[in-house]
């Protein structure tokens, strides 16, 4: 029984290192992973996929924020309304999210799989303006970006990030490292907040989440390192084809079987 326990634990780990190092290389955050894996191969429903997710993906976004906002920092008066409005649409979004039809749910997240799948095929990564000027609204309305990304983040318990960085990049004209770091602002504590949702409905399993977050905290930065000696165009495009495929599978999955 003890041997069989550390099997298991041994296995989530190499599973959270997994995921955690093509998270990293593609740059576009471990849940959009683990979540359909955990949903297809543990045959978890859709709720706890998600929140058992956010267990692994919480440690490893607060790490990623403090690194990168060491370099990019954002001032305390964005960050803060930015932060609390992004919370808050997450908790309400996620108190409605984990009482849905766990089919209902699966399919929204793959519909959403589907669209990140075809914005990455069909177009090219946004960028800011070099001198981060010439935004679409004036800067002081960017909190409510906070809206729309913390809402994703409770429904689906990922995206508010890939939400997010486009809007402050193209309404607000800012430039990407900015935006990336205002992201984090973001999705940081919208995950915090939407894993204590989830786990107070019991949608979180523990067990497997936590070791998750310790392999993925382990290999993350590994990833982002061999990221950055591939070719960046066709490693989307190769991510962007096998989320396209899980998402088909996602939504299909529930017609054929």
């Amino acid at each position: 029984m003890h041997a069989l326990a550390i099997t298991d634990l041994l296995s989530i780990l190499t599973l959270g290192a997994a995921l955690g190092f093509f998270g990293g290389l593609f740059g576009i955050g471990g849940g959009i992973i683990a979540i359909p894996f955990l949903a297809l191969a543990f045959g978890m429903e859709q709720a706890l996929a998600q929140g058992t997710s956010l267990a692994m993906m919480v440690p490893i976004l607060i790490v990623g924020w403090w690194r990168y906002t060491r370099r990019h920092p954002v001032a305390l008066g964005t960050a803060l309304p930015l932060a609390v409005l992004a919370s808050a649409a997450t908790y309400g979004v996620a108190q409605v999210a984990t009482g849905l039809d766990s089919g209902l749910l699966r399919s929204l997240f793959g519909v959403f799989l589907v669209l990140i799948a075809l914005r990455m095929l069909t177009g090219r990564r946004p960028a800011g303006n070099a001198d981060g000027a010439g935004g679409l609204f004036d800067r002081r309305w960017q909190p409510l970006v906070g809206i729309p990304g913390g809402a994703c983040m409770g429904l689906l318990g990922v995206g508010g990030g890939l939400l997010a960085t486009p809007i402050f990049t193209q309404v607000f004209g800012q430039r990407q490292t900015v935006a990336q770091s205002l992201s984090l602002v973001l999705v940081t504590p919208c995950s915090a907040v939407a894993l204590l949702t989830y786990g107070r409905a019991h949608q979180v399993d523990w067990s497997i989440g936590l070791p998750m977050a310790i392999g993925g905290l382990l290999t993350v930065s590994a990833g982002v390192s061999v990221a950055h000696r591939l070719p960046e165009r066709s490693m989307r495009l190769a991510f962007a084809w096998m989320i396209l495929a899980t998402a088909l599978w996602m939504l299909l999955k529930p017609l054929i079987l």
